[in-house]
């Protein structure tokens, strides 16, 4: 299966640094393990050629070329979150892919910043590192 940029949720920042502050805050939204206090982030920012994508991690395993068992809940997931954080401000969402579908927010967990400190945050995918 080919994976490209088109595929996946362009977003545009309002500022420069915003950028930080999205990357943070997609660290701690994702799926709970709640007796463990474990938080696996869904989706990571990503910058390519002058252009932003909010993108779920195991569509970044994807562009790698790697195997990944990318699903419609995984993509639903992305989009809840997109529209999340345009909600709050952070981003606009510029492509037309985010709409359909959408995850209930009961599946995602939106970690407080002040807990952060009190769950292990978790990435499956870490940008700028060979991933195996």
């Amino acid at each position: 299966m080919s994976y490209d940029l088109s595929n996946m949720v362009e977003v545009e920042l309002k500022q420069q640094d915003d950028f930080l502050k999205v990357k943070e805050t997609l660290t701690r939204i994702g799926v709970a393990s709640r007796k463990e206090k474990i938080l696996y982030q869904s989706c990571h920012i990503l910058h390519k050629r002058g252009r932003y994508y909010l993108v779920h991690f195991k569509e970044l395993f994807l562009l790698d070329g790697k195997d990944s068992s990318l699903i419609e809940s995984d993509i639903g997931r992305r989009n809840a979150i997109a529209k999340l954080l345009e909600e709050w401000g952070l981003l606009k969402v510029i492509s037309n892919n985010h709409q359909d579908p959408i995850a209930p927010m009961s599946q995602i967990k939106v970690l407080p910043h002040k807990e952060k400190s009190e769950w292990d945050l978790i990435p499956k995918y870490n940008i700028g590192v060979v991933n195996k």
